[in-house]
């Protein structure tokens, strides 16, 4: 197990601010996971657990114990009737597993291509685009209890999946006596995630977009490959490359509302992007919201929203001049207060602040 000291943070978060970690321990499988817990020295010690830090927001240096998730491997688990089952390794590429999945066959991912970060992340926001949510795929997943050293597995429903939500993101009661499932946030260490694709195969094109493509170009019926090449072209159209600048995709979740608070809103702003949905709740589209309220290509310091999708705040500034999570917080902040003073509407962020 190699300790490493003050490690730059700036490459392991995509936002690319500048802050480090006093501590970090790079994991590559459970073992290395098993030997940190008997380590008297570092059993105790508040950890945090690093993916592909494609959903964080680091205010400073972290003090806390990093845990970079690198584990991989990719695998079919099962083949039956009526799914697909593959398992990938915590510490994979999303994007790439997405890519894999297709070029040995096995759709049913297609529209969550591109979207950045690591398997082992993806339950924990519960990922989702166009129309599908990694809920919608689930079959289980292994992780590790960082308090107690034990294995465990969990099905979609221990996971409590919601919108941009799981059992991961929330901290269990002060009097929960150490039981899973009712709040594993700093706890649950994931390595390793199975998903069940079905059969037989079914797109998913309920979304404007998706239909200007298929009138673009003409096919009624598209093949799993023209809907994964159809949604890299339009998130890459809208979205900035983290490579070239730095960002962690939408940073508000897309807020629902009542179908009276929505025709009260439709009213004031008939224009307002809004979806319906199966509970009868409304959607509507965070990134209008903010656009509506004048946000898009306005900064903050080296902190600014992004001039082709006002969903997503950038980081403008490079190397060590770039944003600074208090920078790009107070945008944040702003943009709730706009939001809220005109449509009554308070946006929740999406990535976690450290």
């Amino acid at each position: 197990m190699l300790v490493e000291k003050n490690v730059p943070l700036q490459p392991y978060n995509t936002f690319r601010i500048v802050a480090r970690a006093h501590s970090l321990i790079r994991i590559k499988d459970e073992a290395d996971v098993r030997a940190v817990l008997s380590d008297p020295a570092r059993a105790q010690a508040p950890k945090f657990v690093l993916g592909g830090g494609s959903n964080i927001v680091l205010t400073g240096d972290v003090k806390s114990l990093v845990l970079k998730v690198e584990i991989k491997g990719r695998r079919l688990v099962e083949e039956t009737p009526r799914a697909w089952i593959v398992e990938a390794g915590a510490g994979e590429n999303w994007h790439d597993f997405v890519t894999w999945t297709l070029e040995q066959g096995w759709p049913g991912l297609e529209n969550l291509a591109l979207i950045p970060g690591t398997v082992g992340a993806s339950p924990v926001q519960n990922i989702g685009a166009y129309g599908v949510e990694l809920q919608d795929r689930f079959e289980s997943l292994d992780a590790i209890d960082l308090q107690t050293g034990q294995s465990y597995t969990l099905d979609a429903a221990q996971c409590g999946f919601s919108y941009r939500d799981s059992v991961f993101k929330h901290a269990a009661p002060a009097d929960a006596a150490g039981g899973l499932g009712l709040g594993l946030a700093g706890r649950a260490l994931i390595t390793r995630v199975r998903l069940r694709l079905p059969k037989p195969w079914k797109p998913v094109l309920g979304y404007l977009d998706l239909e200007r493509k298929m009138a673009e170009s003409g096919v009624s019926e598209p093949t799993p490959r023209q809907i994964y090449d159809w949604i890299c072209e339009i998130r890459r159209a809208k979205l900035p490359d983290p490579a070239v600048i730095g960002n962690a995709g939408s940073f508000f979740k897309n807020p629902t509302v009542t179908p009276e608070q929505c025709a009260d809103i439709i009213a004031r702003e008939p224009k307002i992007v809004h979806y319906h949905l199966d509970d009868g709740t409304v959607k509507l589209a965070a990134g209008w919201l903010i656009d509506a309220c004048g946000w898009k290509g306005k900064s903050i310091g080296q902190a600014g929203v992004y001039e082709k999708q006002a969903l997503v705040l950038v980081n403008r500034g490079g190397g060590d001049q770039g944003a600074t999570g208090g920078e790009v917080m107070t945008l944040a902040k702003a943009i709730q207060t706009s939001v809220y003073e005109r449509f009554g509407i308070l946006l929740e962020p999406e990535p976690v602040v450290v």
